[in-house]
């Protein structure tokens, strides 16, 4: 696959899921998920992988409601309170928000954002 942008993978996973081929689409949106987050030039792995989630999590309320849908209140908290302390305070919640992320996407963000603590208290000396 040579798809360069994010609209080129959209358009190459739609023709070759035209051609039987899922498996290949769903690699093409991945990518085109992950160029998205690329595209914000984020300055660790945690932010890179928090950025493909929202992306992903537009893809499916897009796909869900047939048209395409932002995740409006998401990108303002992130646009308030900054990428990481955004996350943090979804994932945190008491009551899981409808439509964020998964229980296990969850924890995954809890533990990338404690190894990222541990590495900034560790370079904070």
């Amino acid at each position: 696959m040579l798809s360069k942008t994010p609209k080129d993978c959209e358009q190459f996973a739609i023709n070759v899921e035209a051609r039987g081929k899922p498996e290949l689409a769903r690699a093409a949106r991945r990518r085109a998920i992950e160029l998205r987050a690329l595209e914000h030039n984020a300055h660790s792995d945690p932010e890179r992988e928090a950025l493909e989630a929202v992306y992903a999590y537009e893809r499916v309320l897009s796909e869900n409601a047939g048209k395409k849908i932002k995740a409006t209140r998401t990108w303002q908290m992130i646009k308030r309170y900054g990428l990481i302390l955004a996350v943090e305070h979804v994932v945190s919640r008491r009551k899981e928000a409808k439509g964020y992320f998964s229980g296990e996407a969850a924890e995954r963000s809890r533990a990338r954002l404690r190894e990222l603590t541990n590495l900034l208290d560790e370079t904070a000396c």
